[in-house]
């Protein structure tokens, strides 16, 4: 059975057979390979990723690229410890007939990743990968790729996405990106690009040249689009990007505004706060028609609103109570209600895309902390603590959380340095984000739409 989608660069996708045995193996074949994803997870997955095996220089070459990629975006998500390849004792080549499932058994492995590259007459290289369950000596899934040959790593990305989505049942979110503010230049006289990476930092560029000064980009849920807030002489102004096409336009001049929109589920929409008549309220705007209607009104400062994946609440911080504190309403603006009740201030919630969870900044006692908490205010967890984190921002599977955090401006190499810091909902799985120069404000990307 053959699939072809076409999307960015061309990339065609394909089914390899899963065998017929899949569907009728014992439940006891399965048990080791369940991961509760929602605790710690002290004892990651034991997984076998070989090079993929390619006849020739440059097919192995890019066979043994490709495993690297795989393997580190697997032992990332804190789910999955690599095997050692010195330990190996069948060869990439020979596992295109069939893995020996003892040796591999003998290493202790639950998982085995095995594949091949070529490159067809036409040009387009062609990628095979299979997964096998270890314990029950049985595939476990099987897909080819086709694309053109520098499109490898994508194809990378995308095979990681199917085995964790095998081995965990949830989605991946390796084949995504991440847009985010570069910072360079003295403190006082800060240059401030948008910039964009893939979640593994590779294939960085800069979207903007730093003539004006840039914030807090923000995705939309359904496009490859981002809306950000610039300073145009002096006045904000917010932009609709098109990453892919590099399409850019004006959605409006928005005098007191400090955090570009947010996007509605169906990007449709985007929802505001914007401050007039010494007052900060949130306002929604219909992006075909560029209606604006006006949600919260009063005398308190509300903003960083940000919706539901249904559409139909939008959270947001307000001083309304005398502190910083976030609420929830309907989209309507009905049924206001507090949800944060815990120490110190709250900011810049952002819901979860799976709708369990909502992510925010904490202050509290000189620190800062990123945190979530369920959408009626319970089970509030802190996941990292440092003098600043900020601006929390979700992976599109709602497991992974990436924020920006500053050292303080002290003496030293480090002295006021800000850079980008991924965490799991675990909070043990905290990891830096390697950026050329300063980072601040990430927006993480959907998957894309040949990986849904």
């Amino acid at each position: 059975m053959w699939t072809v989608l076409t999307a960015r660069q061309i990339f065609t996708v394909g089914l390899l057979l899963i065998l017929p045995c899949l569907a009728m193996a014992p439940p006891a074949a399965w048990a080791a390979l369940e991961i509760d994803i929602t605790k710690g997870n002290v004892d990651p997955m034991p997984v076998a990723i070989p090079d993929f095996y390619g006849a020739g220089a440059a097919a192995a070459e890019q066979g043994q690229r490709m495993a690297q990629v795989i393997t580190a975006n697997l032992d990332r998500s804190g789910l999955f410890r690599h095997l050692d390849p010195k330990s190996f004792i069948q060869t990439p080549e020979s596992l295109q007939a069939r893995p020996r499932f003892a040796d591999w058994r003998v290493l202790n492995a639950q998982a085995l990743v095995s594949g091949k590259v070529a490159v067809e007459n036409d040009g387009r290289l062609r990628v095979e990968f299979r997964l096998w369950d270890v314990l029950a000596g049985e595939q476990m899934t099987g897909l080819v790729y086709f694309s053109t040959p520098g499109n490898w790593r994508r194809i990378a990305h995308v095979i990681s996405d199917a085995i964790y989505k095998r081995l965990t049942g949830e989605e991946g979110y390796f084949d995504t990106r991440v847009v985010y503010v570069a910072e360079s230049g003295p403190r006082d006289r800060r240059v401030k690009r948008l910039a964009i990476m893939d979640q593994d930092g590779d294939g960085h560029r800069f979207l903007t040249d730093g003539s004006y000064l840039v914030l807090t980009p923000r995705f939309s849920p359904s496009r490859q689009e981002i809306t950000y807030l610039s300073y145009y002489r002096d006045t904000p102004r917010v932009y609709l990007y098109n990453i892919d096409t590099g399409r850019q336009e004006v959605l409006g001049e928005f005098p007191g505004m400090t955090y570009a929109p947010r996007f509605s589920p169906d990007g449709n929409r985007v929802i505001m706060s914007m401050a007039r008549g010494g007052k900060s309220n949130i306002f929604a705007m219909d992006l075909r028609t560029r209606a604006i209607n006006q949600l919260t009104k009063g005398p308190a400062i509300d903003t960083s609103p940000c919706y539901s994946p249904d559409g139909k609440y939008v959270v947001f911080n307000s001083d309304r109570g005398g502190s910083q504190q976030l609420y929830v309403m309907k989209a309507d603006s009905t049924g206001v209600k507090r949800i944060s009740f815990g120490d110190g201030r709250y900011a810049t919630p952002v819901w979860s895309p799976r709708g369990d969870l909502v992510a925010f900044t904490k202050m509290h006692k000189g620190r800062f902390f990123i945190g979530v908490m369920r959408a009626d205010g319970s089970g509030e967890r802190l996941l990292s603590e440092s003098f600043l984190d900020e601006g929390p921002t979700w992976a599109p599977n709602g497991r992974v959380l990436m924020f920006f955090r500053q050292k303080p401006a002290r003496k030293g190499k480090n002295a006021g340095r800000t850079r980008l810091w991924s965490v799991d909902l675990t909070g043990y799985n905290e990891r830096e984000m390697i950026t050329p120069i300063d980072a601040s404000d990430p927006a993480w990307s959907p998957l894309s739409p040949l990986n849904r």
